[in-house]
């Protein structure tokens, strides 16, 4: 099984990054009430579900130790994908009830995040049905089937990226940051946000 485990290293490392981009807030801010209501109510459930990514992270990276047999490095990847498949789905969801931020092209922003989410979840949905379908009997064809899958979750990492960055700016982002359930958890394979 060596030949498959830098490969599913790297499928995390492309994974970390989705997560990163979530849990990379930084700053704080205080100074607008009604902005830090709009962040504790999107970021309090939000906590969940960035633990939930984290976690599925850390399972595929200690699922293949490069002897790990490739049926079960298969089976932790799908059962990874289908957690944060579920968890950016929820994510959309939460972004969703807690409606667009109170500030100039809030609801755009929110509006873009939430598709991006969403497109994310069927993204992620589709890697998993990806996986199940790799060979496993052949060790080699089952290292290419993971590289491509590497490639497929870099470029959903990609596509989200412009949502959040328009959602996380000026002062949307500042009190975002400031809340717990925003902020990096740490320990479970995504970076932890600089602080400021």
């Amino acid at each position: 099984m060596e030949g498959t485990n830098p490969v599913n290293k790297k499928l995390v490392a492309a994974l970390s990054g989705g997560a990163a981009l979530l849990l990379a807030l930084t700053g704080c801010s205080d100074e607008n009430k009604e902005l830090n209501d709009w962040a504790k109510k999107f970021c309090d459930p939000a906590q969940a579900q960035f633990k939930q990514i984290q976690d599925a992270n850390a399972a595929m990276q200690t699922a293949d130790d490069g002897s790990t047999d490739s049926k079960k490095v298969q089976q932790t990847d799908s059962a990874a994908f289908q957690k944060i498949s579920h968890a950016y789905a929820s994510l959309a969801k939460s972004l969703d009830t807690a409606g667009a931020p109170p500030s100039e092209g809030g609801e755009e922003a929110q509006k873009n995040a939430v598709k991006e989410l969403n497109s994310l979840s069927k993204g992620y949905a589709d890697l998993k049905k990806q996986v199940e379908s790799l060979d496993t009997k052949d060790k080699l064809k089952f290292a290419d089937g993971l590289r491509n899958l590497s490639n497929g979750i870099n470029k959903l990492n990609k596509q989200s990226e412009a949502a959040f960055k328009n959602l996380e700016s000026g002062d949307v982002g500042k009190a975002m940051a400031a809340q717990k359930g925003c902020q990096s958890q740490g320990g479970s394979g995504a970076p932890s946000p600089k602080k400021s």
